[in-house]
């Protein structure tokens, strides 16, 4: 019998199965097999916070595949990914398939090639129930408050919301964000350069700084054109010359988070974006036969761990000092130090193999792929090479009491930056030979004027790095929490960055009254710590999950006896759009079909406009409608054709002052059973094609399928084909003859 691997996706198990020989039969779960049920909350709280699980609807013939094959396997491997979300999937396999968990195969690997699936085929272990209760506390949690506390927003705000744990709090951190936006006050400032020339002519620029007493911050352009009026008085002279090398070093190797950050900032990739792509670099792309097939091309991109094998250090080694020299590696290896409280079951996120350079594989890739595995494999070779060295000079000037500054570098070895570039710098600035005791000349003043700006809103990259500073959710979770959010219609995206809708405003302000530590920050990252505290043996799922309810009930009671029926209401949310009929600013409405514009004033107007998914006008270009040579029977006008909801129609040429239309009649050749008369082709509702006979509505005589120029060899009466089916029917209903349509053969 073969030996049964069970993976989650059917891309790995395609990548695995060409690593494995024929003893091995490689089959995928597509993710989660049990969960609990849409239809109720699924968790008994009395019994200890017990869920109840149940297969997924849709699953029954894969579930009933996977037990055949188990049954016929001499050995069952569980390899699902090496993470909370992985090791839960592999025990609801065991339990599915009858396997105690302190008896299965479960095997794990950091990176999909052959070397590594074969060793971890080596060497199985358990499954791991720190990692799964873990997985099913944090989940528990989340039925919870959801099922819990939806019901109550929609009494309370409005009917089919859905509220989450650590989406409220998102939802918070860009409510709040757009608060202090609105309700910050600009100031003004004022900065004064100058550029001054040294006695051989060379020009640079200084800045102002301040005075003896240390720094002066300029808050008008009085305050400033006061300290110009003094340096016009003075001599500006070299009181001080520094110079050294700097030397800068490079980032670490990605974690998931810098990953989604810097996808963002330099690709603009949004989180699930990014997430999506490097899974399909992590399950295996095929990479030509000349490279081997199909690879996993990075480690597991699910981590938030700096830490890298000394056989990824080794290859990365051999790779930096044959492509760019021994000068560009460093005398002692790099190790990056994680920080406190992460999880370091996994590397950082790095190429699985330094042969596969993005270049001598980007024809087999995406574009996507590409630039991705490309910031991947640039990061990971930079985070292992020499610093970068710069000459750089610092300069003072005096000024009578006055100082200013001059700073300057110069890129003496590139190092890292060989490969990877992180500097801000547009360019080098080169300082002239300058002497203590020097005296400069001035070339001009250049006072500008500023004013303090807002803190930007948010965007994908800005909001994850916030995440991960608080603490709050994980890595792996950010993509979801942002698209989540963003589905529930609490917040919206415009151009780049994340904005509240008035929705996400109401609500938010509703959870922070009533719901205080669900929108928490650090309730919520204490929270996280208790979730690694689980998986990590030091805390008790039930009493972390008694701990939790006890103070929420106590809070959903309160609520409820306060709010005492009373309705929250959501403000319509306005658009820059100006109604055409009444010059009000239009507002957004969900309809049938999705948002759109309407005029606040309804029903005294009842404008509409088309938007996008942003709230953004929808433009209809106009098209020149076509000519026939029908003229209008009315005022003999050229009859043109136009579109409208119910498909094409002629109209007068000469509208509005005409607005003479008639269908477009096509004849089918076929005249009506009924009256005699022509059999035309008409369309209906959403383009349908139908036909029916031109003496409508004198003749009722229509149908869906087409009228034939044949006659029923039983009864004589009229043909037809049937539109969805291969297949000749009688118009008689009596006669019931039909026969298979032969017209093709």
């Amino acid at each position: 019998m073969a030996n049964l691997v069970i993976v989650e996706s059917p891309t790995k198990a395609h990548t695995i199965k060409g690593f494995l020989g024929s003893n091995y039969k490689v089959v995928a779960s597509n993710g989660h097999i049990r969960d609990l049920p849409k239809s109720s909350l699924g968790v008994d709280i009395e019994s200890n916070f017990e869920p109840k699980y149940i297969n997924i609807r849709g699953k029954g013939k894969l579930i009933a595949s996977l037990k055949n094959d188990a049954k016929n396997a001499n050995k069952i491997f569980l390899a699902t990914d090496a993470d909370r979300e992985g090791e839960a999937i592999s025990w609801h396999l065991a339990t599915l398939l009858g396997i105690e968990p302190e008896n299965a195969m479960r095997v794990t690997f950091n990176e999909i090639t052959k070397s590594a699936i074969k060793d971890a085929i080596k060497t199985p272990r358990c499954i791991d129930m720190d990692l799964v209760n873990a997985q099913q506390t944090r989940r528990i949690l989340d039925r919870i408050v959801g099922y819990k506390l939806s019901p109550y927003l929609w009494k309370t705000v409005k009917s089919g919301l859905s509220a989450g744990r650590v989406q409220s709090v998102a939802t918070r951190i860009i409510v709040e964000r757009e608060e202090e936006i609105n309700s910050f006050v600009s100031e003004e400032y004022w900065t004064l350069s100058y550029l001054l020339k040294t006695e051989k002519g060379c020009e640079f620029t200084a800045r102002f700084v301040g005075d003896k007493n240390g720094k002066i911050e300029l808050k008008s352009e009085e305050e400033t054109n006061s300290i110009i009026n003094e340096l016009e008085k003075g001599v500006f002279s070299v009181s001080d010359v520094k110079r050294s090398v700097k030397k800068r070093s490079p980032l670490p190797p990605y974690t998931t988070s810098t990953l989604q950050q810097d996808a963002y900032k330099k690709l603009g990739f949004q989180s699930a974006r990014t997430m999506s792509v490097a899974q399909e670099l992590y399950e295996g792309i095929n990479i030509g036969q000349e490279n081997g097939g199909v690879h996993g091309l990075i480690t597991y991109m699910r981590t938030d761990s700096l830490r890298i094998s000394d056989y990824a250090a080794n290859a990365c080694e051999n790779y930096i000092k044959t492509k760019f020299g021994s000068d560009f590696y460093p005398e002692k290896r790099r190790v990056f130090k994680t920080k406190k409280g992460a999880q370091d079951a996994h590397e950082a996120i790095r190429p699985s193999s330094m042969e596969y350079e993005p270049s001598q594989i980007k024809s087999h890739l995406s574009c996507d792929q590409y630039n991705l595995y490309k910031l991947i494999w640039d990061r990971f070779v930079a985070s292992q090479m020499e610093n970068a060295r710069f000459n750089t000079v610092s300069c003072d000037i005096n000024n009578g009491k006055y100082l200013l500054r001059a700073s300057g570098n110069t890129l003496i070895f590139k190092g890292y930056l060989a490969i990877y570039n992180d500097r801000d710098e547009e360019d080098d600035n080169i300082l002239p030979d300058m002497k203590t005791g020097d005296n400069l000349a001035v070339a001009s003043a250049n006072p500008e004027q500023h004013f303090t700006e807002p803190p930007a809103r948010f965007s994908d990259g800005t909001l994850v790095k916030f995440l991960e500073e608080k603490g709050i959710g994980r890595p792996s979770t950010f993509s979801t929490i942002i698209t989540t959010i963003i589905s529930r219609g609490y917040i919206a995206r415009e151009g780049k960055t994340l904005r509240p809708t008035p929705l996400g405003v109401v609500t938010t302000q509703l959870m922070k009254e009533k719901f205080p530590d669900i929108v928490d920050y650090k309730f919520t990252a204490d929270m996280e710590d208790s979730l690694d505290n689980i998986e990590n043996g030091e805390e008790e799922p039930i009493k972390v999950l008694d701990d939790f309810y006890r103070d929420f009930k106590t809070s959903l009671e309160k609520a409820e006896a306060e709010t005492g029926g009373q309705k929250y209401s959501v403000p319509d949310e306005e658009t820059d759009i100006i109604c055409d009929k009444c010059g009000s600013k239009m507002i957004i409405k969900n309809g049938r079909f999705g948002k759109f514009a309407a005029c606040p004033n309804y029903p005294e107007c009842k404008n509409t406009k088309p938007i996008d998914k942003n709230g953004n006008l929808l433009v209809k270009e106009e098209t020149k409608p076509e000519k026939t040579d029908e003229k209008c029977e009315k005022c003999g006008a050229d009859m043109v054709i136009r579109n409208g909801r119910y498909g094409s129609f002629l109209a007068c040429s000469n509208y509005p002052t005409c607005k003479n239309t008639k269908p477009i009649l096509n004849e089918t050749g076929v005249n009506c059973p009924d009256c005699g008369g022509k059999i035309l082709v008409r369309q209906g509702k959403r383009h349908m094609v139908f036909y029916s006979c031109e003496n409508f509505p004198k003749c009722k005589f229509s149908s869906w399928d087409l009228p034939l120029n044949k006659k029923c060899p039983n009864c004589s009466s009229m043909l037809f084909k049937k539109k969805s089916k291969n297949l000749i029917v009688c118009h008689n209903p009596e006669c019931g003859y039909k026969c298979e349509d032969d017209s093709n053969n």
